[in-house]
């Protein structure tokens, strides 16, 4: 699991994101361990309130630059394309939820 830093402003609080770049299936287990709900999923990450960083860490997220955490997502081959997000698409990869072309 990668992580990166809680920057991301919205709706008053500060985010971060957790990606797996391995498969959806190692990202959704996680999250469901953590207590993260279903809805922070958004497509191809979940976003992570600022006050559970820590606790990712600890449950073993690795902490990462945004730009490292995008480089490896899209090597994974589990980025979401532009036109898959604005298909609203809530698989980054193929159906069995391990990357597909980005």
């Amino acid at each position: 699991m990668l992580i990166d830093p809680p920057v991301w402003w919205h709706r008053d609080r500060r985010w971060s994101h957790l990606v797996s770049d391995t498969d959806f299936d190692e990202l959704h287990r996680f999250a469901a361990e953590a207590g993260i709900p279903e809805r922070g999923f958004h497509g191809d990450h979940y976003d992570v309130p600022e006050e559970w960083y820590a606790e990712m860490l600890a449950r073993g997220a690795i902490a990462v630059t945004s730009r490292e955490l995008l480089h490896r997502l899209r090597a994974a081959g589990l980025r979401m394309t532009p036109a898959q997000r604005r298909a609203g698409s809530t698989s980054g990869g193929s159906v069995s939820g391990q990357g597909g072309a980005s």
